[in-house]
């Protein structure tokens, strides 16, 4: 019975919304594009599809792609999107969603990345973590469903004690607080949140082999229900270091049993790439963050 338990993604996710202490299906604050954020770059190819502002279309074509930033910046928190990437031939497309401090020499940053692929072949989510300056932390994992036909929700978590990248309730990432090794560990400054969506065919699929076909343009991906909870900045300045904020709290300290489960599902059957097992990359041994 532990093996079909554990071997069932979907038993393993309804079993965890029914942890209601843990609180994984209780999440943040809704807020609006229009009220929240603001377009970085190339407004004519951001197109808000409903009344309330809660709804928008990305466009990539041979003339620009786009990208949009919260106005407000935040130090630690929660916070999720629900997004439907481009559906049919993606290929050398990139839709990223992350925070970044937006400093050079001292960036933090926690990357979502969604990288293209032919049609029939998986999704696959990089993921990056910059602490104090320091990337080339990736981590890549196939999405397990068609992440083009519906709306998926896409969260990150950051707390003094860890970061967790989710997909829906299933958590695919773990980065923890280990500064007391010498490990850097994003804590100082305060991250904006930001999208885009951009050519990126010299690299995305199949490490550059993969060109975009412009005659399938343009692209689209769509994002709903955007939820920031987190300290925002400016704001009061005892508030990042407030061990009474809900996501501080115990319950977000540590990934649950089921959690756990949870991610060694992802990690058994759906990782494809862990810069911590990249040899040739790191032939004296894996970064110190790797043995946390």
């Amino acid at each position: 019975m532990y093996m079909a338990f554990f071997k069932n993604p979907f038993f393993l996710l309804l079993s965890l919304c029914a942890l209601v202490l843990s609180g994984v299906c209780v999440w943040g604050k809704p807020v609006t594009f229009l009220q929240d954020f603001r377009v970085t770059w190339s407004d004519s190819h951001i197109r808000q599809i409903d009344n309330q502002g809660t709804a928008i279309q990305l466009i990539l074509d041979r003339n620009s792609g786009c990208g949009f930033a919260s106005k407000s910046r935040y130090m630690f928190g929660r916070i999720s999107m629900k997004i439907k990437l481009i559906a049919g031939d993606s290929a050398g497309t990139v839709t990223a969603f992350y925070m970044s401090s937006d400093t050079d020499a001292i960036r933090d940053e926690l990357d979502f990345e969604f990288l293209g692929n032919r049609s029939g072949q998986p999704y696959t989510v990089q993921t990056n973590i910059y602490a104090h300056g320091k990337g080339g932390r990736e981590q890549r994992v196939n999405l397990w469903f068609d992440p083009s036909a519906q709306f998926h929700t896409y969260t990150i978590l950051w707390n003094h004690h860890h970061i967790v990248f989710y997909v829906d309730e299933f958590p695919i990432r773990v980065y923890k607080n280990d500064v007391a090794r010498g490990v850097a560990y994003p804590r100082i400054q305060g991250m904006g949140v930001y999208s885009t969506l951009w050519e990126a065919d010299n690299w995305a699929t199949r490490g550059g082999l993969e060109k975009i076909d412009w005659r399938k343009a343009p692209f689209y991906a769509y994002y709903k229900d955007f939820d920031i909870e987190g300290c925002q900045l400016p704001g009061p300045t005892d508030c990042a270091s407030n061990a009474s904020n809900w996501w501080e709290g115990a319950a977000y300290q540590a990934l649950t049993p089921t959690q756990a489960r949870l991610y060694r599902w992802v990690r058994v059957n759906h990782i494809i790439y862990d810069y911590c097992q990249d040899k040739p990359r790191f032939p004296l041994g894996p970064p110190p963050e790797c043995l946390s």
